[in-house]
């Protein structure tokens, strides 16, 4: 077997930066996980919100923390760095060798879609943003790490996309009309450009989406990585060939 991990994302139009953060790391007794983070408001102070949960979280887990703890206590630092006025949403994914399964955590009111057996369904029990409320938990569930299983996680401008113009996305049919033969760097590419095209090209907000994807069969034991990042035009813009 193999694990497909792949990211999708676009800034809020009209914005030079995205207020939603990705980060992924390698867990120290095998596997990987990922964090995607949502901050409060959009643009560069969205951005900064996002980050620092983001690095929170993402150190802990490198050290070995278990993801709900990871969780806590990026709720924690989040809510004393920033005195309970400022919140974040907050999903992490994890593939665990140690314990076999994929975990689950969610601090969303945002659900995250699972394929199991064909079929995709939701998990979204409630679950509070980060960063207010003293005791905040992550919802967290485990799953089997096993041929076929796919998660996906998005930002809430993917599960509200359309709403403005009255064609809101059904993010869960969509995703059950794919063919499932397709890999993680698929869906993730599919789902992104239906929101969009929902949003009219405009998005009214960030736009994320994380898959994780277990593919029964492995190439080779060779990992691997792949990331394009367009240059901002007011980068690109001023250089000039010789």
């Amino acid at each position: 077997m193999e694990i497909q991990l792949a990211v999708a994302k676009i800034e809020k139009y009209a914005m030079s930066e995205s207020g939603d953060t990705v980060e992924v790391i390698e867990r120290p007794h095998g596997g990987l996980s990922v964090v995607l983070v949502d901050g409060q408001r959009s643009g560069r102070s969205a951005k900064v919100i996002s980050n620092i949960v983001a690095r929170k979280a993402i150190s802990l887990l490198a050290e070995g923390v278990r993801d709900g703890a990871a969780a806590r206590a990026a709720h924690d630092y989040l809510r004393t760095h920033r005195g309970g006025k400022v919140s974040a949403e907050m999903i992490i994914l994890s593939a665990d060798m140690d314990t076999g399964t994929v975990v689950v955590s969610r601090n969303t009111q945002t659900p995250v879609m699972v394929m199991e057996g064909g079929a995709w369904r939701p998990l979204d029990a409630p679950a509070e943003a980060i960063g207010v409320y003293k005791r905040t938990r992550p919802q967290i569930v485990e799953l089997p790490l096993r041929p076929g299983l796919c998660v996906v996680a998005f930002s809430d401008g993917v599960w509200t996309a359309g709403e403005r113009n009255g064609q809101r996305l059904d993010v869960q049919a969509l995703l059950q009309s794919f063919p499932q033969t397709l890999g993680a760097r698929a869906y993730a590419d599919e789902l992104l450009a239906h929101a969009l095209q929902r949003e009219q090209g405009r998005p009214s907000d960030d736009l994320s989406v994380v898959v994780m994807y277990i593919n029964a069969i492995a190439t080779d034991n060779v990992r691997r990585m792949h990331m394009t990042i367009p240059i901002p035009p007011r980068i690109s813009g001023a250089w000039r060939q010789p």
